[in-house]
């Protein structure tokens, strides 16, 4: 069996892993959760408006401060949201298994032991392959 096809194997076993079906079915039911889906929406569209109303040379600063505590609204009641609370965490913990994984392959490419080679946890340092802290 070839690299390619043991990576292939890996993504399947990722597949099968439990933090990867949890998130899968926190992702079905945030997707068919309606109120979720409104705000969600509604908050896109608010972003949309800050923008435009930002871009304009005379802009309405009285507008988008009404916009803007609109957007932190929705943004407050989507991430206190129960589905959102358990598809956030279920995200996490697939993200952390993902960094992991990648974390024990790349110490593999620069020499280390892949039996002994443990990943980190928390920040590593490096902001390339990280979606930000907090």
């Amino acid at each position: 069996m070839d690299i390619i096809e043991l990576t292939r194997e890996l993504g399947k076993a990722l597949q099968n892993d439990d933090r990867y079906i949890a998130y899968q079915l926190a992702k079905q039911v945030n997707d068919e959760d309606e109120e979720l889906q409104r705000l969600m929406n509604e908050f896109e569209e608010l972003r949309r408006e800050m923008n435009e109303e930002m871009r304009l040379e005379n802009h309405d600063t009285d507008r988008i401060a009404h916009i803007d505590a609109d957007i932190k609204q929705h943004y407050r009641q989507i991430m206190n949201n129960k589905n959102m609370l358990v598809f956030s965490a279920a995200q996490r913990s697939l993200e952390s298994l993902v960094s992991s994984i990648n974390q024990i392959i790349s110490l593999c490419a620069n020499g280390e032991d892949p039996d002994t080679c443990e990943p980190t946890t928390g920040c590593g340092g490096s902001c390339a392959s990280c979606r930000g802290c907090g």
